[in-house]
């Protein structure tokens, strides 16, 4: 019995401390353990000790001031870790995908407020559209940040939409915005039409990885050749999405 009990409140503070770190990698500025007892509906003195264990092992850090705490360096090598597996496992089928259309492939991943770039294979057009891996993208105005958004619950998606739009300056049309998402979550593919940069369009679609992250695969294209191959763009990507989204449910 003894041992029953210590396995269940072994894994009542697992439970805690992943909702910690969850709370923390959606806030990269750092919270105070006030503000994370809050979020996670916990004790702050039950906050503070599993704070001091994730400390110890490098999983969160205090901020320079000490007034607040982050996500430590050990998450960033494990990050690098689950990054480099992803961007392997699907380095073919970007490579595929960039072949049949000429076109250039992107895998970016969701992390905290916007869309990273993990990795692209360059189209073979003498005009053609480049990103740098390590680049962020917005998530209401680009194909990759509306699928990925469309894969969170509502309350999470308007969150950071709502977020974006204020730190932009944006006057946003939550209802609108909203309509867009369900569109994307039925058919399993979002549209940029120059909304992200002027003369490039794209579309995009999302998966999970193995460990629940969301990425998604898109394919920019200088908008005039856009609006003529936008037929073959769909159908090529959602055949690559159906691999891709096969691949990681095995």
């Amino acid at each position: 019995m003894a041992d029953r009990d210590e396995g269940r409140s072994g894994i009542q503070v697992i439970a805690r401390a992943a909702a910690i770190l969850r709370v923390l990698r959606d806030n990269t500025e750092g919270m105070s353990l006030g503000q994370i007892a809050e979020r996670v509906e916990l004790p702050r003195s039950t906050v503070q000790r599993i704070v001091g264990a994730l400390q110890a092992e490098r999983l969160v850090i205090a901020t320079s001031t000490g007034g607040s705490i982050r996500l430590g360096p050990e998450i960033t090598a494990l990050s690098e870790a689950t990054r480099y597996n992803v961007v392997e496992e699907c380095r073919l089928h970007l490579s595929e995908l960039s072949r049949r259309l000429g076109e250039t492939a992107d895998l970016s991943v969701l992390r905290g407020a916007g869309m990273i770039f993990l990795d692209q294979v360059p189209g073979t057009q003498r005009l053609r559209t480049i990103s740098a891996v390590g680049d962020v993208f917005p998530l209401t105005s680009s194909a990759n940040g509306r699928a990925a958004l469309s894969l969170l619950p509502e309350a999470e998606a308007r969150t950071l939409v709502e977020a974006e739009w204020k730190r932009t300056h944006q006057t946003g049309d939550w209802p609108a915005f909203a309509a867009m998402l369900a569109k994307t979550r039925e058919r399993g593919i979002a549209e940029d039409a120059d909304e992200h940069t002027v003369g490039i369009s794209a579309l995009g679609g999302a998966f999970r990885d193995r460990n629940g992250e969301i990425h998604a695969i898109s394919v920019p294209v200088p908008t005039p050749r856009f609006m003529v191959m936008r037929e073959m763009v769909e159908t090529e990507l959602r055949e690559t999405l159906d691999s891709v989204r096969q691949h990681f449910a095995e």
